[in-house]
């Protein structure tokens, strides 16, 4: 375990020096704080919206302070490049390969020390495809750890704004789950497809229409994918005390 904390912070330390030598900081330009990178896995159907990342990081950077790139990135689990970035995001329609014992090794590692797996289950049907073929590699990678529920006070339902309804291009379920880490919580899944709700195309227009609740549900999913973001760069913060009379003012407003 000592051995894999020191190469996991041997890794990182080389890839902040890198960064820190990259052209864009010695000319002294701002770097984006936030990034998405999408997994690619075998079998399936790893890529369903492949038009949403330049919609939710607009909008990111509209309603935050947050600097983003719109071009998302794409890895395997076996690429080394997994571990420069720090926001995984993972989606799927259908049944996909399972894992190999060293792709879910790397992925545990990853998610252990730091790293954040955003999955959705675009399609929304529960116990088949890839919601069954999910939290089976999630069974087989933290075994201890069960994907639930998260409650309604979680950092993640006010990390940014304060979700009183859970959006998406369908409305499945009122609440995402997770597997939770002590404080901290790696892995959050949604089946209610937030980024089919984000997608659009090259003219500017809606790719899906949102249903049952039309644009009131799409606002909710950005909202929700805001928070996500957001919180998985500052964790909980939120649940510090000195939060909470702002939090609770707002929830009576």
């Amino acid at each position: 375990m000592i051995l894999k904390k020191y190469l996991l912070s041997l890794a990182l330390g080389l890839a902040l020096a890198i960064f820190c030598h990259h052209p864009l900081m010695v000319l002294g330009a701002s770097a984006p704080q936030f990034f998405f990178t999408q997994l690619k896995y075998r079998g399936g159907d790893w890529d369903p919206n492949p038009q949403f990342a330049e919609p939710i990081i607009e909008e990111l950077e509209l309603r935050t302070s947050i600097e983003a790139l719109k071009e998302r990135r794409v890895v395997t689990l076996s690429d080394p490049n997994l571990f420069y970035s720090p926001f995984l995001y993972m989606a799927g329609k259908y049944e996909f390969d399972p894992f190999t014992p060293q792709e879910r090794e790397i992925l545990r590692r990853f998610l252990s020390f730091g790293g954040f797996l955003f999955a959705e289950d675009v399609m929304g049907a529960k116990g088949v495809g890839f919601d069954r073929a999910f939290r089976e590699e999630m069974r087989q990678i933290f075994p201890k750890q069960e994907l639930k529920r998260l409650p309604v006070d979680h950092s993640i339902y006010q990390s940014f704004y304060l979700i009183g309804s859970i959006g998406g291009r369908q409305r499945v379920n009122p609440y995402v789950e997770g597997i939770a880490s002590e404080h901290w919580t790696p892995v959050v899944y949604s089946q209610n497809d937030l980024s089919g709700a984000w997608a659009r195309d090259r003219l500017g227009k809606w790719i899906n229409e949102c249903v049952p609740g039309g644009e009131a549900q799409r606002a909710s999913a950005f909202k929700l994918g805001i928070n996500i973001i957001v919180y998985s760069l500052t964790a909980d913060y939120k649940k510090d005390l000195v939060h909470h009379p702002f939090i609770q003012k707002r929830l009576n407003q």
